[in-house]
């Protein structure tokens, strides 16, 4: 849709597609009311603010929406599609395949929480090296850039909505 198309569209019409983009009811809100924007450039900052202004719970329930690293997303829904898309670079080698569900299980041990990523553009080995560097991170350190990488999801795929 168009940017003139999102600022007329009803809130039941887009509230799905900003929750696919971040499942944060308070930050759809916000997109929302800003509405109408003057230019794509202003909705992402918009949006962008909103963003950096989740809490931990926000990001805890943004975080129950995305799959791990490597696991297919499965459905019809845009955010699976959109997944499947992100997660292209993961391939079908099973070595890098393992490498990532094991890197998967110690992070989620570790930080109690899915490992996420801004996958777009990044090849296999890229993801699995930053898993293996932010396992070195403490918790605060992580969360900061947890927050990051979905504010970087949510950005990028807002921009899906509003091509």
């Amino acid at each position: 849709m168009d940017l003139q198309e999102f600022n007329s569209a009803p809130d039941e019409r887009l509230r799905p597609l900003l929750a696919a983009c971040c499942d944060v009811p308070r930050w759809a809100d916000g997109v929302l009311a800003g509405r109408p924007y003057a230019d794509a450039a202003a909705l992402t900052a918009t949006a962008d603010k909103g963003l950096r202004e989740l809490d931990t719970a926000d990001v805890d329930r943004a975080l129950a929406a995305h799959p791990r690293i490597g696991d297919r997303a499965a459905g019809a829904s845009t955010e699976a599609a959109w997944s499947r898309n992100e997660q292209s670079g993961v391939g079908d080698d099973p070595g890098v395949r393992a490498a990532l569900a094991a890197g998967n299980r110690q992070y989620e041990e570790r930080f109690g929480r899915v490992f996420l990523i801004c996958a777009t553009g990044l090849s296999a080995q890229q993801m699995l090296s930053s898993l293996r560097e932010r396992l070195t991170h403490d918790e605060t350190a992580e969360a900061s850039v947890v927050h990051e990488e979905l504010r970087k999801i949510a950005l990028l795929r807002l921009a899906k909505v509003v091509a």
